[in-house]
């Protein structure tokens, strides 16, 4: 759990200070940045039609790690995995407001802890673990196209897309 909250919290950080572009650059030009998740999530479909999910194989190769080794390893391979993820949070808390991003920043302490819980639990599970690790990744693709179509939307770009599409 440490590794999981040391990499998210490095990515959170770098994250907010990316999104400080708010402060300079339109809105509605932000929200352009949605096009990253899509175009994330478009490349984990692709990824996923091409079975080339290498998550797994990363986790298992470094899992005999000690104690800090274990932590440190969680942590980079949660800064490498999610190092996508700043394209999506940057525009995503750029069209916020700082007390939003402080109570997402609550939302994503609470629910680390509470997700490395159930995770942990599900995988090991008898009857579910093993259609979990087969088929639980299929899920992210369509959540990151939805949640770049939700920025285009909440920052106006669509309007601005259709005005200047045909240009």
């Amino acid at each position: 759990m440490i590794g999981q909250y040391a990499g998210i919290t490095a990515l959170f950080g770098v994250s907010v200070v990316a999104s400080l572009l708010s402060l300079v650059i339109p809105r509605t030009y932000l929200g352009l940045l949605g096009i990253a998740p899509i175009l994330i999530g478009a490349r984990k479909l692709l990824d996923l039609y091409r079975h080339r999910d290498k998550t797994e194989e990363t986790l298992e190769r470094h899992s005999n790690a000690g104690g800090y080794g274990r932590s440190a390893t969680v942590a980079l391979v949660t800064m490498a995995n999610g190092g996508d993820n700043i394209g999506i949070y940057a525009p995503s808390f750029a069209i916020r407001s700082r007390y939003e991003i402080v109570v997402v920043a609550l939302v994503f302490i609470v629910m680390t802890a509470l997700w490395c819980f159930v995770a942990h639990s599900m995988v090991n599970h008898p009857k579910l673990g093993t259609p979990i690790r087969r088929f639980g990744h299929r899920v992210a693709p369509i959540v990151l196209i939805g949640l770049g179509i939700q920025i285009l939307y909440k920052a106006g770009s669509f309007g601005w897309l259709l005005r200047h599409g045909g240009s």
